[in-house]
């Protein structure tokens, strides 16, 4: 900021105003230019959900899972939506979820993935529960994110089945972006369950439809849980909600140090997620880094209650059922297949820029995020961006 109130001072001292104002014309036209070409950019951009966001009208009733599968995407159905539905009859007789998916959860707990650092971007705590958050941008996919949480005073056992339980997610209210769900099948020998979520999202975004298949491993009291987008042709894709494909989210819950005493009687959540909702990536990163606390923040609140019904004694509802049929496995003897990395090269704080140059293609992309807010709508969507927008612009202040 020095630098730049200098560069001021030395324009305004300039002899005559016409050197001034050539002078403050020189300084500012490159930002200009930038910001003007984003804008450009944003409204050539302008992708049909876009569009379709300024025709929306307000969500009716959510309607329900058709009886008998169609084979069908109907005559309005465009071709990629032709191609997805065929990719998903090709692919819907396989398993859920298998070993394979195992063995990449267990490689990104080990962090012996080999895929790119994370960058260290949240630290938070309440008084029974700490949480913090890294996030990694891969050459080709959307970003990725990884956070480990400690709650007090829980085993995993109970985590493991909160974070299963779908009825107690919309009861409670702890998940409040589930709107409905449905189970579409499930195996009673090996726990495998897919499930249909419908989610709503927090701005700028109609609902989304999700098709996810999950399961659980259990080595020691470790549980190794997997959800992931599987594809469903009994299921028609559908133009609201749209569905995501591209969904991963899993988690490894065991048990913890308390922070208290030392004891082994706090529970710790490492969870890693991506997922492609259909909006640009770098928008996406502004929505979640701006919800993210908020929504963690809720989780800890819920997981009391459901001890408290589990104290209860109520009957388990089936989600809960379905979470304790684990599959055993011996982590490690697969620890030892495994190549082991030192974890501090794989968790780094961000680099910051070292100077304002660095940050000048950011403005193509704040210039394209705020053509596409301000085509969309004029309420939550225009707030949430100018507030990213400010927040960005005053940490590039704080560098400078």
């Amino acid at each position: 900021m020095a630098l730049i109130l200098d560069a001021l001072f030395e324009i305004l001292g300039k002899p005559t105003v016409a050197d001034v104002a050539a002078e403050l014309a020189m300084f500012v036209t490159p930002l200009w230019i930038a910001v003007v070409v984003g804008v450009l950019l944003g409204w050539a951009w302008r992708p049909e959900w876009a569009a379709g966001l300024v025709r929306a009208e307000s969500p009716g009733p959510l309607p329900p899972l058709p009886p008998e599968p169609s084979r069908s995407s109907g005559p309005s159905a465009s071709a990629v939506e032709v191609a997805a539905t065929a990719n998903d009859e090709k692919r819907s007789d396989s398993p859920a979820v298998t070993d394979d998916d195992l063995e990449q959860l267990f490689r990104l707990v080990e962090e012996t993935d080999g895929g790119p650092v994370w960058h260290k971007m949240m630290d938070r705590s309440l008084p029974n529960m700490t949480y913090q958050a890294w996030r990694r941008d891969p050459e080709t996919g959307p970003p990725e994110y990884r956070s480990s949480t400690i709650y007090e005073d829980a085993t995993p056992e109970t985590v493991r089945d909160f974070f299963w339980d779908d009825d107690f997610r919309m009861k409670n209210g702890w998940d409040d972006m589930l709107l409905q769900h449905t189970t579409l099948k499930e195996c009673p020998a090996t726990g495998t369950m897919v499930v249909q979520w419908v989610r709503k999202f927090p701005f700028f975004c109609s609902d989304r439809e999700y098709i996810i298949g999950r399961r659980i491993w259990d080595s020691g009291r470790t549980f190794y849980c997997i959800t992931k987008g599987v594809p469903c042709s009994e299921v028609p894709r559908r133009n609201k909600p749209r569905r995501v494909d591209l969904y991963y989210s899993s988690w490894c819950i065991r048990a913890a140090e308390s922070k208290r005493d030392g004891r082994m009687t706090a529970c710790e959540v490492l969870l890693f997620h991506h997922e492609d909702m259909g909006i640009p990536w770098e928008i996406a990163k502004i929505g979640v880094r701006q919800g993210m606390w908020g929504c963690v923040k809720k989780i800890e609140p819920g997981l009391r209650a459901y001890q408290v019904v589990r104290r209860s004694n109520e009957p388990l509802s089936r989600f809960a059922s379905m979470s304790q049929i684990n599959t055993k496995f011996d982590a490690d003897q697969l620890r030892a297949l495994e190549t082991s990395t030192d974890p501090s090269d794989d968790i780094v704080e961000a680099e910051k820029p070292k100077n304002w140059t660095s940050n000048i293609p950011r403005f193509l992309v704040v210039g394209g995020a705020v053509a596409v807010a301000c085509s969309l709508d004029h309420g939550l969507l225009t707030k949430a961006v100018i507030f990213g927008v400010a927040r960005r612009f005053a940490k590039i202040g704080k560098r400078l």
